[in-house]
């Protein structure tokens, strides 16, 4: 009977242990730390931190603001940017890129001054998303209108190719390795391509997820996260294209991010939260939990040396009535709110 209790004992001990590892905290601590009011007129789209020089690039409509994340405060703006979406950065050549959809262009601006260094027509309609390979050292817009991308050589400022896409692309990411990868909204696939040859390699349904937009990679690991419509986050091997998992996410998502750093995947909803998800390990995750942000705030940009997340919002008011040119047309904006909203521990 001795022998028997002592066993007993022991598997008593290791049972517990063994639920106190799988007790793993949920709780991801990731909550609004700060607002900044900021207001001024128009949209906004895509954001992009500079982690160097702790700024953080806003898209708004007819031009870029230009936040300063020492000083608390506009640093500046980037005008005459008709329609801009996306903004990538190039550090190495202390040049920024914009990518401006009602006018077929790419503005190249000055890292430090801000000022405009040119502007380069573009052989494409609505150029969206927008993104650095720093293999080829070409940047990349994402074309919604003509659905392909345009490469322009990041230091002569010349368009040198497009990549048909075949469908209608949202965001795009770099390995770091001389691939890119694309979601394409409106197949829900993802297509990857070379960003020296130009010419694609692989085309990947995400299935079930569906309408991707919110792109973001793990680039030690070989991960793609692609934010769906149908609130799923899908995990996708860059590799073979294989759908590891999918995840729940909020509704109304736009954008997505990978932090290196802490093994967390976010997901920026229009609801109003913030899915932060954990790599486990390469091949499983598990949602920590939705933070609350605020109504609209579907767009973000991740600062891997503070680790936190950047989004943006303001106050709504009423739906205006439909018409035939904005049968959909989006809420009012009240004048004044536009706030950028911190997330973090």
């Amino acid at each position: 009977m001795r022998g028997i209790n002592s066993f007993i004992n022991s598997l008593l001990i290791l049972c517990a242990g063994t639920l106190m590892c799988q007790a793993q905290p949920s709780n991801s601590g990731y909550k609004v730390v700060d607002k900044f009011k900021i207001g001024g007129d128009g949209g906004w789209d895509y954001l992009t931190v500079d982690t160097a020089a702790h700024r953080l690039y806003i898209s708004r409509s007819t031009r870029v603001q230009v936040f300063d994340l020492v000083k608390k405060e506009i640093a500046g703006e980037i005008p005459n940017t008709n329609g801009v979406h996306g903004i990538a950065l190039v550090p190495d050549l202390q040049r920024g890129f914009t990518s401006n959809g009602r006018d077929s262009s790419v503005t190249i601006f000055d890292l430090k001054t801000l000022q405009t260094i040119k502007t380069v027509r573009i052989p494409a309609r609505n150029p969206d998303a927008i993104a650095y390979d720093p293999v080829s050292r070409r940047v990349f817009t994402f074309n919604g209108g003509s659905r392909n991308a345009t490469a322009i050589d990041a230091q002569t400022d010349s368009v040198v190719g497009t990549v048909p896409l075949d469908g209608k692309p949202e965001f795009g990411v770099s390995d770091g390795k001389g691939s890119m990868y694309v979601n394409i909204e409106d197949s829900s696939v993802i297509v990857t391509f070379d960003s020296k040859t130009l010419s694609v390699k692989s085309r990947w349904s995400i299935a079930p997820g569906e309408e991707p937009s919110g792109l973001a990679i793990d680039r030690v690991h070989r991960r793609l996260f692609s934010a769906c419509g149908n609130k799923m986050m899908a995990v996708v091997d860059a590799d073979n294209g294989k759908v590891i998992t999918t995840l729940p996410i909020g509704q109304g998502v736009d954008a997505a991010g990978f932090d290196p750093g802490t093994g967390l995947a976010f997901a920026s909803n229009g609801e109003g939260t913030l899915t932060v998800i954990h790599e486990d390990t390469p091949d499983e995750y598990r949602v920590m939990e939705n933070d609350s942000t605020q109504r609209g705030a579907r767009t973000m940009s991740l600062d891997e040396s503070t680790h936190r997340v950047y989004t943006v919002t303001a106050n709504f008011g009423p739906v205006p009535a439909p018409t035939a040119d904005h049968p959909r047309p989006r809420p009012t904006i009240e004048p004044g709110t536009f706030t950028i909203l911190v997330v973090g521990r």
